[in-house]
């Protein structure tokens, strides 16, 4: 008996399966629940915060209207089911709202909002890529000074290592792939803006034969799914982003039974 296969395939799906496939089960098969994470909600603030600022017109993305923008952002994140699931005290809240804003405060450091010719905020592209529907969020898309597109996604977090980087522009070069999949254009550019510690854009070229290697390696992890799913096998890969996974009770890596997460999550009978 085979596991039924993902409906789609997103840049965090592919990063999932790479990372670890048997959390990758867990999360986009069998759907187990996972509790709020801190980072996760902080950066859905400040991304929405961005997106509200690029809502206004060029003149008016000011350091003032981004911090209305953020004060908007966490008043819609106090009725978020992840932001309540956080159970922030007082003292904790005041503290997520000040990193935050911080962030958004960074984001002026690093590039004038006045000089980008946005052409898409939270842009959702949907593709059939050799009958695998791949889908993904773009946080911005924008016109260059010789009218080229550039892909651009916000990161909260720390930036990469020289080591890490490879892996951390795989989604930029997903959403190029579906830009020139949807669009017709492929980006001349991809790049990443971090607003956590050592706050920097890191930007790469993009070339026709970055897009097919994005598509091959697309269509590779999709095929390691699909035999995954027939044969039930997917297997933990321990590694430093264990201490975060909420799985670790069903692990074998940690003396847990997979088998036991269906249990628990049917509930009893």
């Amino acid at each position: 008996m085979s596991l039924p296969l993902p409906s789609t395939l997103s840049p965090s799906k592919v990063s999932s399966f790479t990372n670890c496939a048997l959390a990758f089960r867990f999360t986009n098969i069998d759907r187990l629940p996972e509790p709020p994470s801190l980072p996760a909600v902080k950066g859905t603030t400040v991304h929405r915060a961005l997106e509200l600022l690029f809502d206004a017109e060029p003149a008016d993305r000011t350091p003032e209207r981004a911090r209305q923008c953020l004060e908007q952002a966490l008043t819609e994140m106090e009725q978020d089911s992840d932001y309540q699931g956080l159970d922030l005290s007082p003292a904790e809240a005041q503290r997520f709202a000040r990193d935050a804003s911080v962030m958004v405060e960074r984001y002026f450091t690093l590039e004038d909002p006045s000089t980008v010719e946005a052409v898409g905020v939270e842009m959702m592209l949907t593709a059939d890529l050799g009958g695998v529907t791949v889908r993904g969020i773009i946080d911005r898309l924008e016109l260059d000074s010789e009218s080229h597109l550039v892909v651009t996604d916000y990161k909260t977090g720390r930036a990469p290592s020289p080591d890490q980087l490879g892996s951390r522009m795989g989604g930029v070069h997903f959403y190029s792939m579906l830009c020139e999949h949807v669009l017709g254009r492929r980006p001349v550019r991809v790049q990443l803006v971090y607003l956590g510690g050592e706050p920097q854009i890191i930007s790469t070229p993009t070339s026709e034969q970055s897009n097919r290697g994005t598509e091959r390696r697309v269509k590779a992890v999709w095929s390691a799914i699909e035999r995954a799913c027939e044969n039930e096998d997917f297997r933990p890969r321990p590694g430093a982003l264990c201490r975060w996974c909420a799985f670790q009770a069903y692990c074998p890596a940690f003396g847990g039974d997979p088998a036991q997460a269906a249990v628990n999550l049917a509930g009893p009978t």
